[in-house]
C-alpha cells in the first residue's frame, strides 16, 4: 500500500491531494495547524497537528509514520501566503514567518522523510512551489522568495537521492480557485487600487488558456508523478497553469 504523507493536508490543495491519493487505495497522513479541519478529516486518514517550522513536531510525525510502516510519498505542500506590500514595507518579522512555513517547513520535512525512503530504497517526493517561483511576484516578495528556493531544493535533492531510488518534482500551481486565493485577491486589490473582480480576471487573462486552474489539478498530477507511470520523471518543475504569459495582474488589465 502506498503511504502519503501531505503537510498542509486539511485544506485547500493539500485536502485534494489527499482526496485524490485515497481514491488509489492509499494510506493518507496529513499534517496541518489547523485542529478543526484536522477534527473534520474523512475517516481513515490519519491527521496530525503539527507546525513544520518547528523541527521537533515534524520529526515526531515522520518517526511515527516510520514506525508505522514507512513512508512511500512526501508531499511537501506547506505555506503561508506572507505579506502583501513593497519589499521596502516587509518587515523582517513578516518575512522571516513567511519563509519559516514556505521554505523552512519544506526543508524539514524533506530532512526527516529522507532517512525513511533510504531505509525502504525508494520513494517519491513532491514539493509544492508555485509559478510565483518562475517568475516572481510584485508585492509578495518573501513567498516568492520561498518558492524559487523550493525549486533549488527540488534540484538538489533529486541529484542527492536519486541513487537510492527516490524520486524528486515540484509542482508549481498557478493561480487556483479556493478561499486561500480569495484572501489573495483581496490583500492585491486593497495594494493596487483595483476591484477584487479585476485582480481575478487579470490572473486569467495572464494565461494563454485564460483559465485558474482547481485544487484538483494539482493533485492530479501528484498522484501521477507518486505512480509507476513517473518511475522516470525525477528533477522536473512542473507548472499546472493554464501557462503563464503575463504574472502581474495589474499589467494589460
Amino acid at each position: 500500500m502506498n503511504r502519503v504523507l501531505i503537510t498542509g493536508g486539511a485544506s485547500g490543495i493539500g485536502y485534494a491531494m489527499g482526496e485524490a491519493f485515497a481514491a488509489t487505495g492509499a494510506e493518507v497522513w496529513v499534517t496541518d495547524v489547523d485542529q478543526a479541519a484536522l477534527d473534520a478529516l474523512p475517516p481513515g486518514w490519519q491527521g496530525r497537528f503539527a507546525d513544520v517550522s518547528h523541527e521537533a513536531a515534524i520529526s515526531a510525525v515522520l518517526s511515527e509514520i516510520g514506525q508505522a510502516g514507512g513512508l512511500d510519498t512526501l508531499c511537501a505542500n506547506a505555506g503561508t501566503k506572507g505579506p502583501t506590500a513593497p519589499i521596502e514595507e516587509v518587515a523582517l518579522e513578516d518575512w522571516r514567518g513567511c519563509t519559516a512555513v514556505t521554505l523552512d517547513g519544506a526543508f524539514l520535512t524533506l530532512k526527516h522523510a529522507i532517512p525513511i525512503m533510504k531505509g525502504a530504497g525508494r520513494g517519491a517526493v513532491i514539493l509544492t512551489s508555485s509559478t510565483a517561483g518562475m517568475f516572481g511576484y510584485p508585492l509578495r516578495s518573501p513567498y516568492s522568495a520561498a518558492k524559487w528556493a523550493i525549486v533549488g531544493l527540488m534540484k538538489t535533492a533529486a541529484m542527492e537521492l536519486g541513487p537510492f531510488g527516490i524520486r524528486v518534482n515540484a509542482i508549481l500551481p498557478g493561480a487556483v480557485e479556493g478561499p486561500r486565493m480569495e484572501r489573495v485577491l483581496e490583500a492585491e486589490a486593497r495594494s493596487k487600487g483595483m476591484t477584487r473582480d479585476a485582480v481575478y480576471a487579470g490572473y486569467a487573462s495572464g494565461t494563454s488558456l485564460r483559465t485558474w486552474v482547481t485544487a484538483d489539478d494539482i493533485a492530479a498530477l501528484a498522484v501521477f508523478l507518486a505512480s509507476d507511470a513517473a518511475a522516470r520523471i525525477s528533477g522536473q518543475a512542473i507548472p499546472v497553469d493554464g501557462h503563464t504569459e503575463n504574472p502581474d495582474p495589474k499589467v494589460g488589465v
